[in-house]
């Protein structure tokens, strides 16, 4: 998905221009050395994900909120005022090449558009049902050792959309990373059949919704900004009926929390970190590729679990963890250097 930044008054990068003899598919791994603004990118990516998840968890776990739906639901309401705000200040642009003189639409994007972004919209839903229930399922480190396992489906969802093959070197970093989540997880005795298999279909969920992320933000026009409002307008309502239907949003009215002050703040703070949480995941996966962005979310579960030790506990020291945990590291770091170095085929 290219993006040349055509108005001045655009503040926030949206995405780069389409790779030469990469076909302008962002999501394939040609060998590319990443650049310094997908460096960029990629940090922020791991530092709103690092927060988003402590904010999440607080929520669930330390003042037993009732519904992950509903946690989901502010943050797509926020997110969609944020974005509205933005664009009508003419801070951010929609589309790829949108002049200013564009007349303001109800919804910003015209129809035709949004009914293109379905197929992204669908997976999006999914991908968040299945995220923010993952989180409730497993303790914090145990939950970020399994989901370092998704790499290994992204690359089968991008080996099947495009046919990229991959090198030995990234293969093998991939293979190590896998390895280390399994020596970390092989002593874990408080195994909980429903959490780990929800985190799988996390893993799965993500994989399909970052290798749709560029094939169709690249024919719909729209930046990152676009795809995002087009998610919250399309899912906004269905998460809206989802909670109701389940009861979500009554258990949230009786929740006795609802009105402390620490409870609000978490939330609010967890509402904006996904905004800036989605808006890194577009940039990252469309400056880098769906493989490097899910490298990325390994790298950050190096610090993900030393906050997790520290503010909620859950699992005692243990050797074993401890290398496993190193492993993964070393497996990302040396994808990292693959991609920085440029390794191709």
């Amino acid at each position: 998905m290219g993006d040349r930044m055509a108005p001045k008054s655009v503040l926030l990068p949206v995405s780069d221009p389409p790779r030469r003899g990469s076909g302008g598919d962002g999501l394939e791994f040609k060998g590319s050395a990443m650049s310094k603004r997908g460096a960029y990118a990629a940090l922020s990516y791991m530092t709103c994900a690092v927060f988003l998840v402590m904010f999440n968890k607080a929520a669930l776990s330390s003042y037993n909120f009732p519904s992950a739906n509903v946690i989901t639901l502010f943050q797509m309401i926020i997110s969609t005022c944020i974005l509205y705000a933005m664009k009508r200040w003419k801070i951010i642009s929609f589309t790829v090449v949108e002049p200013w003189t564009a007349s303001d639409t109800a919804s910003l994007v015209p129809l035709k558009t949004l009914l293109h972004t379905l197929p992204l919209s669908s997976a999006y839903f999914f991908y968040m049902l299945a995220s923010m229930e993952s989180v409730r399922g497993v303790n914090v480190p145990m939950y970020t050792t399994l989901r370092r396992t998704t790499v290994v489906f992204t690359m089968i969802v991008e080996c099947l959309l495009t046919g990229q093959k991959y090198s030995s070197s990234v293969v093998g970093s991939v293979a190590l990373i896998v390895f280390g989540a399994f020596v970390a997880g092989a002593w874990d005795l408080s195994f909980d059949a429903y959490g780990y298999s929800i985190v799988f279909i996390a893993n799965i969920a993500t994989a399909i919704y970052l290798a749709t992320i560029a094939r169709v933000g690249k024919s719909s026009g729209l930046n990152s900004f676009g795809l995002m409002w087009c998610n919250g307008l399309v899912c906004g309502p269905i998460f809206f009926f989802w909670t109701f239907i389940w009861g979500d949003l009554k258990l949230t009215m009786n929740f006795p929390h609802l009105y402390s002050p620490g409870f609000q703040a978490v939330m609010l703070l967890s509402c904006i970190m996904a905004f800036f949480l989605n808006y890194s995941i577009f940039l990252n996966t469309t400056l880098n590729s769906a493989v490097t962005q899910t490298i990325c979310g390994n790298l950050k579960d190096f610090f993900t679990v030393g906050f997790g030790w520290l503010v909620f506990g859950g699992l005692p020291f243990d050797l074993l963890n401890v290398i496993g945990q190193g492993l993964g590291f070393v497996g990302s770091g040396l994808y990292a250097y693959c991609k920085l170095k440029g390794s191709s085929h």
